[in-house]
């Protein structure tokens, strides 16, 4: 099923995923990864053990098949970078549920089929 590209900013997209997420009352956090940092900023950060590429929802809600769901958002026509790609891969190998999508649509879908364990 072809789902619609979100086209507005990732910002929005990820504040409506959120409201979605705290309406079903799952365990969830996001990580800010992204952003402008001052060099001092940046360096604080990585010291203290932020990651590049960690994925943008975390679901911590096992449901029988998966430990968890981790969901990379894009807008638009962007598509996840290698750092980002290789946590969803790294995440799937520990028994997450991972995907990237750029489709409002697809990723309550996929979320709902996921508490469902219908994927």
């Amino acid at each position: 099923m072809k789902h619609e590209k979100y086209q507005g900013k990732e910002s929005d997209l990820q504040k409506t995923v959120a409201r979605y997420l705290n309406a079903l009352g799952l365990v969830w956090f996001h990580c800010p990864n992204g952003g402008n940092r001052s060099m001092s900023e940046a360096k604080r950060f990585k010291a203290e053990g932020v990651k590049s590429g960690v994925p943008d929802v975390m679901v911590i809600e096992p449901n029988g098949k998966y430990n968890g769901l981790a969901i990379e958002l894009k807008v638009g026509y962007n598509k996840p970078n290698n750092n980002q790609k290789e946590w969803l891969n790294n995440l799937q190998s520990k028994g997450f549920y991972t995907f990237w999508s750029n489709s409002l649509d697809e990723i309550l879908e996929k979320i709902d089929l996921y508490l469902k364990n219908d994927l």
